[in-house]
């Protein structure tokens, strides 16, 4: 089975306005989550990307990378369901692990059959398949997102075992986003950062710009991080080298040669880069959410007046404040 790739223009959510306003000031989006189904985010029309583990590994990742997409879901002809999905993730863990072995040529690698290097070469590695019905609420499908420690979840429908849709952090923020104007806004979302126990602000894992990517590789193996702010001498941010970047090294045949620095590496982007997207302790979550849908990005750099790095925060963190925590507050 060749990579399929349904190929149309997304279209609208066909979402429905907001229930009735929340008991608890914190609690309102909460509620909004409950009260929508992961079926109200299925468009009308949009584009899945689906692989037979049958498939070849190289073919599979120049799909990924020609289709803009950064996970795709595994189908097992053999046992007539979906079994997993290849991620990024995967290729940078058999990069990390094989780039120096004396056993193994990286480019041998890529002739395997998908389902070859899931049993030989990632079998401590890969996860079965979360996934999640079309019928299950948002709350349910951030709870399982946050709780899994996953960026995707596959939407399949229980009745014809098909996926209907890949939801993400970000495609359920921008639902969100739709409707927060129509809601009531709770006093959190007032507060700033600094205010707020939320994103990461000990331990930063960051490069600098003359670090190697293959030891880049191993920061996001090792600490299962998913973006790298790049840092001059001073601590300064002047890029972000994230897992998606990584693919390129698959698109350009030049995982051979992990010795390069990211700063070189990054200068092979297929897409505009348009700077690191920052934001300040003294700035309100309101504009940090609105920064991050409008940006259509993943994280947020958090720096001091000088532009040196003082943490991490991403739409995992939002949306747990947001939906599980009520702003950050511990619920019992």
């Amino acid at each position: 089975m060749e990579p399929v790739a349904a190929v149309v223009e997304d279209s609208e959510v066909q979402g429905e306005p907001p229930l009735e306003a929340a008991e608890s000031d914190w609690e309102v989006y909460t509620h909004f989550m409950k009260s929508h189904r992961c079926y109200d985010l299925v468009p009308t029309s949009s584009k899945l990307v689906v692989f037979d583990t049958s498939l070849q590994v190289k073919k599979a990742f120049f799909a990924l990378v020609s289709n803009g997409v950064r996970a795709a879901p595994l189908w097992d002809s053999k046992k007539q369901c979906f079994v997993g999905m290849l991620t990024i993730t995967d290729f940078i863990n058999i990069l990390h692990r094989y780039y120096k072995s004396p056993l193994v040529q990286i480019y041998e690698l890529e002739e395997h059959k998908i389902e070859t290097w899931r049993e030989l070469y990632l079998q401590d590695s890969f996860k079965p398949l979360v996934s999640i019905s079309p019928n299950a609420s948002l709350y349910d499908a951030v709870s399982s997102l946050i709780k899994n420690k996953i960026h995707r979840l596959p939407v399949i429908d229980p009745l014809t075992g098909n996926t209907l849709y890949i939801l993400t952090h970000k495609r359920i923020l921008k639902f969100l986003k739709l409707f927060i104007s129509e809601m009531p806004r709770p006093e959190f979302m007032k507060k700033t950062l600094e205010e707020l126990s939320i994103g990461t602000f000990d331990k930063i894992a960051m490069v600098r710009t003359s670090t190697p990517v293959y030891t880049a590789l191993g920061i996001f193996v090792e600490q299962r991080v998913s973006a790298l702010p790049v840092v001059d001498e001073s601590g300064r941010v002047v890029d972000i080298y994230s897992k998606f970047d990584v693919i390129n090294l698959a698109a350009e045949k030049t995982y051979n040669n992990l010795d390069i620095t990211v700063t070189k590496a990054l200068q092979h982007r297929s897409q505009c880069f348009e700077g690191v997207l920052k934001c300040y302790t003294h700035e309100t979550l309101d504009t940090i959410i609105s920064r991050l849908v409008e940006a259509e990005v993943h994280r947020l750099v958090v720096v001091d007046e000088n532009e040196v790095v003082k943490g991490i925060i991403s739409l995992s963190d939002i949306l747990q404040a947001l939906v599980l925590t009520g702003g950050g507050v511990k619920t019992a």
